[in-house]
């Protein structure tokens, strides 16, 4: 269980992105979230992976403090970071060098033969198209075996096709381990299609607006009836939160939050 309790993030410039913040992610759901731009929404990632620490509340991981960069908490990030000098078997398997050599070949073999790339293993990133980089990406998340997995609008810089494609390559990997996967985004059909629970942030600073669970079967189609009244919900509830945002800083009242949250 991921645990965030009131969490508090202000810059040495004094802006305030995140303000009373408290969320509890259980063991293998798939939280989603949205909100508008400046809402902390990166930020609250990198205080989850342990790459910056909030000023005031506390995260933890199975009751322990996440104090820093955690081998159980993998990260994608929206631009693949890929080591040009590093063949694709060799930018895979980068986290895990401490591992003796075996174990690394073995580990990075497996996850590079899950996300289908194990024919580009002895290839070079600039030999790769922006899914294909992406999947690279995301393997060399999965080669630590993380219990949690932060991943920050992956997909943001794709085309429509391709974008689908990773979504449904996303699930399937998430069906064999199912760990617990929390995904930004400003794409609503996105969230959708992959929630089980979707959190709105509104800005000013960022707070949860609104948490609720998404309840429509797998496999998911864009354009059932239902998936598209869900879209329509979820519009309204980040239209509501934008202008929530521009009108004040203050604190979200209970009656706007449709679930418990935290």
């Amino acid at each position: 269980m991921l645990e965030i309790r009131k969490i508090q993030k202000r810059y040495p410039n004094d802006f305030l992105a995140l303000a009373d913040f408290s969320l509890s992610v259980k063991q293998g759901e798939i939280l989603v979230i949205v909100g508008g731009s400046g809402c902390g929404k990166s930020t609250l990632l990198r205080l989850i992976a342990g790459l910056d620490q909030p000023t005031a509340g506390s995260i933890s991981l199975d009751g322990t403090p996440v104090l820093g960069p955690r081998p159980e908490i993998g990260v994608v990030f929206q631009e693949p970071r890929l080591m040009p000098w590093l063949t694709i078997a060799k930018n895979v398997a980068f986290g895990i060098r401490h591992l003796p050599a075996e174990e690394q070949r073995q580990r990075v073999a497996q996850v590079l033969k899950r996300v289908g790339l194990s024919s580009l293993a002895e290839r070079w990133p600039k030999e790769l198209s922006g899914g294909q980089a992406q999947r690279v990406a995301l393997a060399r998340a999965l080669v630590g075996q993380p219990e949690v997995l932060l991943m920050d609008e992956p997909y943001s810089a794709l085309d429509a096709l391709t974008r689908h494609d990773l979504q449904e390559h996303l699930l399937s990997l998430w069906v064999d381990q199912q760990p617990t996967l929390i995904l930004v985004t400003h794409d609503i059909e996105e969230a959708l299609f992959l929630a089980d629970q979707v959190v709105v942030l509104q800005s000013q600073p960022g707070r949860v607006k609104s948490s609720f669970p998404i309840h429509l079967e797998r496999p998911r189609q864009r354009e059932d009836t239902l998936f598209l009244q869900w879209r329509s919900r979820l519009l309204k509830e980040l239209d509501h939160a934008n202008r929530v945002s521009e009108t004040s800083s203050g604190p979200v009242t209970r009656q706007h939050q449709t679930t418990a949250v935290g």
